[in-house]
């Protein structure tokens, strides 16, 4: 009873959240407005408090805190525009981490229309393959390929085999285009097995 009486209190009364202690009192203000607003237009607080906690943690100074709190705001706008009013908040985060590593608001789109939610796992590993140094054009092609019909577990076995031949030597954009030839294949052959009788 007193734990959803708080949670009660909270949600009443963001600024009464306590996790806001560790900030000092302007960077506190400052950041419970920007988090406001971004509640307002319904995008998720959580991110924006953990971004700003991050930082006091890390002794950051106010200003960087705001500001760092401020640009994630824009960009789960940002994300949740290319994503639909119905992207969960998960999907928003993983697509701000692939909108920074250079996917485009189209991809986002694009992959949202081609795969079944949620798509958390596709945006993830397309932040991955670019931070492996595979080309954002290409890994974001790479995973719209394999958007309408690879489980979450074989994009990650790509990114792993992607990542795996990157260690070997070869070169990010021909190690995303062999492995994705090989996963195509892998897909097309599994989806024909599970078709008996079938040509």
């Amino acid at each position: 009873m007193i734990l959803t009486a708080l949670l009660l209190v909270i949600a009443q009364n963001p600024a009464q959240d306590p996790r806001y202690e560790r900030l000092d009192p302007d960077t506190r203000a400052r950041v419970v407005a920007i988090v406001d607003s971004a509640r307002v237009v319904g995008l998720p607080s959580d991110p924006l408090i953990h971004r700003a906690l991050e930082g006091a943690m890390k002794n950051a100074a106010g200003e960087r805190i705001v500001a760092a709190v401020r640009r994630l705001a824009g960009d789960l706008g940002t994300a949740r525009d290319a994503l639909g009013s119905n992207a969960t908040p998960a999907e928003l985060e993983a697509g701000v981490a692939a909108l920074r590593a250079g996917a485009t608001p189209a991809t986002l789109t694009r992959l949202r229309d081609l795969r079944k939610p949620p798509i958390t796992m596709a945006l993830a590993v397309l932040a991955d393959l670019v931070a492996s140094g595979v080309p954002a054009d290409s890994a974001a092609a790479a995973v719209l390929v394999l958007a309408p019909t690879a489980r979450d577990a074989d994009l990650v076995e790509f990114r792993r085999a992607v990542e795996r031949d990157i260690a070997l030597g070869a070169p990010p954009d021909a190690a995303t285009s062999v492995r994705l030839g090989a996963t195509s294949m892998g897909l097309d052959a599994t989806a024909r097995n599970a078709r008996p009788g079938k040509p």
